[in-house]
């Protein structure tokens, strides 16, 4: 079956199927996207909320990062934070985002929505809501394509056509003419997808993809995620609030917690050696096959903070099991003991407190030296920059 688009996510000349994928360019960049301390905050008659605090991380094309954390760890907010998909009143957004070499931070609405569908875009969580519903299936998916490829009608639908076929949905010629209250749940989760990748983006955005479907559907949506991020060598990021969704179908892991990221690594390293007591907790609360019928489930105790007024060090040290005075005292940086693995904790899991302070000493010594000894305490570690000096 031919697809409307390349296998490298390139746009295909005049909209037409089947057209040979392009030779890759072995010399062209691969680095996608680079948030360094990007930080989001919301005006609220309580204060300023710190959805976002100093979050740097980079995505390749064809690579998955996820995000990962309970809901208000800010995973939706940092998504719609990089696409500048937020609101125009009562919203301060600081740091840089650059797409391909492009600074997104500040740009205008125009430049971004030229971006949005061609370029990157995002799997809302709730399809039923993000879809518009008085408009037909037909009309929402080949909307994008004839504004930002040129295409006319015809070309539109036949392609619209295709990608229904290629995210599995039956009878594709009777639901393009159908609303989204027609459709099933799941139905629905493809007609996103299908949405999502009408113009072949490079940078794709699946928020929390299978909310509210049942497990055999959300294996389905997981998977076609995955199929089409390789053929198309996309770079996506699945946020969820589930680290099982993300064990096999990730390379990379960022684990959120109050707007930070508080440990970072690939994949197979954070299930293997798990640092931070945050990311060890939500590993506990995945329900476990083995255990005896009627197991009570292992919860995390406490809440998240209030962003608004954020515990002063350590945010997750009220919940933490292992917290000592100086976690209540002394914010942790964020740190490296492993090549690519970072974490933000000052008694992490498996490692020795002097060996984190050992390494938060060199790095911050490090950059101290890099930018020139002015004593800013700066937590460097690969493709993530923190400044720890406060807002």
């Amino acid at each position: 079956m031919s697809t409307p688009f390349t296998p490298d996510g390139e746009r295909p000349n005049n909209g037409v199927s089947g057209l040979p994928a392009p030779r890759p360019n072995p010399t062209q960049s691969r680095r996608l996207i680079e948030v360094t301390d990007l930080r989001t905050r919301f005006k609220t008659a309580r204060g300023m909320v710190r959805a976002v605090d100093g979050v740097s991380l980079t995505l390749d094309r064809g690579r998955t990062l996820g995000i990962v954390g309970e809901s208000g760890s800010g995973k939706t907010v940092l998504s719609r934070s990089i696409m500048g998909l937020l609101p125009k009143r009562n919203v301060v957004r600081d740091g840089t985002v650059v797409y391909n070499g492009v600074e997104l931070v500040g740009a205008s609405d125009a430049e971004v929505r030229d971006l949005w569908g061609a370029e990157m875009a995002m799997i809302f969580q709730d399809p039923m809501t993000s879809l518009n519903p008085v408009l037909k299936i037909g009309k929402q998916i080949t909307e994008g394509m004839r504004f930002h490829l040129g295409m006319d009608r015809a070309t539109a639908e036949k392609n619209a056509l295709s990608l229904l076929r290629e995210v599995g949905i039956p009878e594709p010629e009777r639901r393009l003419k159908q609303y989204p209250h027609e459709l099933s749940g799941g139905m629905r989760q493809r007609v996103m997808i299908a949405v999502a990748l009408a113009c072949g983006p490079k940078l794709l955005f699946a928020d929390e993809p299978t909310t509210a479907l049942d497990v055999t559907v959300q294996a389905q949506i997981l998977n076609l995620l995955q199929k089409q991020q390789r053929e198309r060598d996309m770079g996506m990021v699945l946020v969820t609030h589930d680290l099982g969704v993300v064990a096999g179908r990730t390379d990379e892991i960022a684990v959120m917690y109050a707007g930070q990221i508080v440990e970072k690594a690939a994949t197979a390293t954070l299930f293997r050696h798990v640092r931070h007591p945050y990311t060890e907790a939500l590993l506990r609360s995945i329900p476990s096959m083995d255990a005896p019928s009627h197991s009570r489930l292992q919860a995390i105790p406490g809440r998240p903070p209030d962003l608004v007024a954020p515990p002063p060090a350590c945010r997750f040290a009220p919940r933490c099991p292992y917290a000592q005075e100086k976690c209540h005292v002394v914010e942790p940086p964020l740190v490296e003991l492993e090549p690519g693995h970072a974490f933000r904790c000052w008694f992490p899991v498996g490692a020795t407190a002097e060996a984190v302070e050992a390494a938060a000493a060199a790095q911050a010594a490090g950059a101290g030296a890099a930018t020139g000894g002015d004593g800013a305490a700066v937590a460097v570690t690969e493709g993530t920059t923190t400044d720890e000096g406060g807002t």
